[in-house]
């Protein structure tokens, strides 16, 4: 038996109420205009939250507006054509790859780079079945090595 999982319940849990709590003061359309400058400053939709929780107030966008971040970027046209998740472990392969040019012997990095990639393909084919990215998309090495720079 595990006993890593029988100690210790202590963790954060999102409210079950729906709707805005009534401490927030903002509108649906306040929020949303919020969210869009932010996208046009270039943040990420999980950094757009964050800031939208710690500078405006607002814990949940989706309780105010009934929509999740990425929904009301793509609503606008402003969404990231890479999925946040992707594009940050294509950063991170691109990352490993310029640590295996300057030590190439270090084979963990080597392994840990191959179930990298190999994680990008199986989401790289959910991504494509539900139509977030194109069907012709394919992932390569030098999309990684753009990314990192």
């Amino acid at each position: 038996m595990r006993k890593s999982k029988i100690k210790g319940s202590s963790h954060s849990i999102r409210p079950i109420e729906s709707g805005a709590p009534k401490w927030v003061k903002a509108s649906p359309e306040e929020v949303e205009s919020l969210i869009l400058e932010m996208a046009k400053k270039g943040l990420p939709p999980s950094q757009i939250g964050i800031q939208l929780r710690d500078q405006y107030g607002i814990p949940l966008s989706k309780q105010v507006t009934n929509k999740k971040i990425t929904e009301i970027l793509r609503s606008k046209g402003v969404a990231p054509e890479i999925p946040e998740d992707l594009f940050n472990l294509i950063k991170h392969t691109g990352s490993i790859r310029r640590h295996l040019e300057e030590q190439p012997k270090d084979m963990s990095s080597k392994r840990g780079l191959q179930l990298l990639e190999s994680k990008i393909r199986r989401l790289t084919k959910y991504y494509v079945a539900t139509g977030r990215l194109p069907k012709d998309w394919k992932y390569s090495p030098e999309k990684a090595s753009i990314l990192v720079r």
